[in-house]
């Protein structure tokens, strides 16, 4: 069975203790093992690891080893409570030991987590667990945390519910920062405001969240993209200040408008040339993609992509010309091409 949107939350935060299996499968690791930390955690509870009802098996030694797995599955505890058998990093190259595994299940046996990184739809792995009448498969993009993610993780860090313009201001700040980030920043505000009984407001968030949110390529092609030009001189500056070189920012540049270009130049239009990509996308992402092939048309991401192989010979070119102001001018054209 496959879990999305609001059910798939909802299943994070009180899982199933009677499913046979649960997979969390995603392209961001960080966001991956924050669900599984929140999923095993509502299973086994806080004392689940030091009263040994947690075994955790990682995907190199389950290779070496395959029978670890169902052994982990039937070995029963010194301390009473539910169980569960941890399996990290699998890889559709497991799902035969996994797929046995779940086979001899039976009911009083360890419940099995697994994750993973990005999973295609043919995915073996995700076969298995999808397949099977007892199992829960769910996919992880990269999409905001919603109102209700950050209301449930306020309360886990035991924050007050705050006024609207608070929320907001959390929303804006969850949407810049990793979801484990996020967490330590409430974390934070929570210790931060410990005997104060004022109502929270945006100088105590600000206070505790990290000095300046790391920005990477990706958020000034979308700033790009959308044309949005008046926002990519600061972020700019936060990406070199990162230490991102303007070369390495062209080569991220022109692998977007070429990937858009491909999208784009499908004779059966964005919405099927999208499924061309190699390595394939998903949710939220792949709407992106489409939405902005849509927008540029194939004739202006060539232009795009000639201004962009212009500059990138400037730069790897003896030119006297300061490298990040190359960069930068040409991104601006690219960001006004995008609003006409």
């Amino acid at each position: 069975m496959k879990l999305t949107g609001g059910a798939a939350a909802n299943y994070f935060r009180k899982p199933d203790p009677t499913h046979t299996a649960l997979l969390i499968f995603g392209a961001d690791p960080m966001r991956v093992a924050d669900k599984r930390q929140q999923a095993i955690l509502a299973l086994v509870g806080p004392q689940g690891e030091e009263e040994m009802r947690l075994t955790r098996i990682n995907a190199s030694d389950l290779r070496k080893d395959p029978a670890m797995l169902n052994d982990a599955i039937k070995a029963q505890g010194f301390f009473p409570g539910h169980r569960v058998a941890f399996v990290e990093d699998a890889t559709d190259g497991m799902s035969k030991v996994i797929d046995a595994a779940l086979r001899d299940w039976q009911k009083g046996d360890a419940q099995v987590v697994i994750t993973a990184g990005q999973l295609t739809a043919k995915s073996a792995l995700r076969k298995v667990v999808e397949g099977h009448r007892n199992a829960v498969a769910i996919g992880l993009y990269d999409e905001p945390p919603t109102i209700a993610d950050i209301e449930q993780a306020m309360a886990q860090a035991n924050i007050p519910q705050p006024e609207r313009d608070i929320m907001d201001a959390l929303m804006a700040l969850a949407g810049t920062l990793e979801p484990g980030d996020f967490r330590q920043t409430l974390e934070k505000v929570s210790l931060y405001k410990r005997g104060d009984d004022t109502p929270l407001s945006i100088a105590d968030i600000m206070a505790n969240a990290p000095q300046s949110a790391e920005v990477d390529v990706d958020d000034v092609l979308e700033i790009v993209a959308t044309g949005q030009a008046d926002k990519l001189g600061p972020l700019l500056r936060n990406l070199y200040a990162q230490g991102v070189a303007p070369v390495t920012l062209c080569i991220g540049a022109m692998r977007h408008f070429r990937r858009l270009h491909v999208v784009a130049s499908d004779p059966g239009g964005p919405a099927s040339g999208v499924g061309r990509l190699r390595p394939p996308v998903f949710g939220p992402r792949r709407d992106k993609i489409v939405r902005q092939a849509s927008h540029w048309g194939r004739d202006r991401l060539e232009r795009a992509l000639t201004a962009l192989t212009d500059v990138d010979l400037q730069l790897r070119s003896a030119n006297t010309a300061p490298p990040a102001a190359l960069m930068e001018r040409t991104l601006i054209r690219l960001a006004m091409m995008a609003r006409r």
